[in-house]
């Protein structure tokens, strides 16, 4: 028993430390009023009723659980028919998957900030190719709030080489012997897929699902740095941009307005409110993903 618990001690610690330990703290503080500077004052849900009232939530919630419909789908579908392209490659199949692979190696801040300029208005290669082929009125990208968020959704999909090497390997896994036996049967490209590689992949298409729900749940870097870039503006001598959202609020998200509560209003008390309460969703959500595919019977 002891030889057990001390090959456990390291996990058991860190678990401890680097996640119960803050995670209590969080939901401790969430039911106090806390500037990080005076002692902490207990007020009950008085953080949890705010959120009712709280206007700018809305709008944030809105844009977060856009990305989560629209930018983990495409990522995802993205990085499964990049890899399936690639399974096709007889020669030079490792340079191609190189290729693939590298944009997910970019920072984001350089990433972003090579889209930003890549999509300027005006002067960006973009709008400029656009114009040449006869696009009389190119979108304003960055720039417009109804093409913000699709910008962002390209960047995403830029980098979506982390999920084309997971989908490749499980692509990779699938035997060659089913798929054979099913074309010989008069299966379709479409039947193949759906009734052979799908049910030997779904494992990573659920991980790859989860994930980037509880990543978009926690878009961030991408969408601070577009709005700043885009909107011309430095960060604020505190590190917090005045421009979080830009362009009209289209790309201000759940992280962004905790950043902004906590650092700039410093109402920690109300920004560790928000974070638990972005834990449970993305937990909740993740749950709901795994039990609708461990239990199919359960989601009919």
């Amino acid at each position: 028993m002891l030889t057990v618990a001390s090959f456990m001690a390291p996990a058991t610690v860190g678990i401890v430390v680097f996640f119960l330990y803050p995670l209590g703290s969080a939901v401790y503080f969430s039911f106090t009023r806390f500037d990080l500077l005076s002692t902490p004052e207990w007020v009950g849900l008085r953080n949890y009723r705010h959120m009712f009232d709280d206007a700018f939530l809305g709008l944030a919630a809105k844009n977060t659980l856009w990305f989560v419909a629209i930018l983990v789908p495409v990522r995802m579908l993205g990085g499964l028919g990049s890899a399936m392209l690639l399974t096709t490659v007889r020669k030079g199949s490792g340079i191609y998957r190189t290729i693939f692979y590298l944009p997910a190696l970019a920072p984001p801040v350089a990433a972003t900030l090579a889209f930003v300029y890549l999509l300027k208005p005006g002067v960006g290669p973009v709008n400029t190719f656009l114009a040449d082929v006869g696009v009389r009125t190119p979108p304003l990208w960055f720039n417009s709030p109804d093409w913000s968020k699709p910008s962002l959704v390209l960047l995403g999909l830029w980098g979506v080489g982390d999920l084309m090497v997971l989908y490749l390997a499980a692509l990779l896994d699938v035997p060659a012997a089913q798929r054979e036996a099913a074309s010989l049967d008069g299966a379709n490209a479409w039947q193949r897929f759906r009734h052979v590689t799908l049910p030997h992949i779904s494992p990573v298409v659920v991980f790859t699902a989860v994930v980037g729900v509880i990543t978009t749940l926690q878009y961030f870097t991408q969408a601070a740095v577009a709005a700043s870039a885009a909107s011309g503006q430095a960060t604020t001598g505190a590190g917090i941009s005045t421009t979080f959202g830009y362009p009209e609020g289209s790309t201000f998200t759940y992280p962004l307005w905790l950043y902004v509560v906590g650092f700039r209003y410093g109402a920690l008390g109300y920004a560790n409110a928000l974070a638990v309460v972005l834990f449970v969703v993305a937990f909740a959500v993740s749950l709901l993903l795994l039990r609708r595919t461990v239990n199919p019977e359960r989601a009919s």
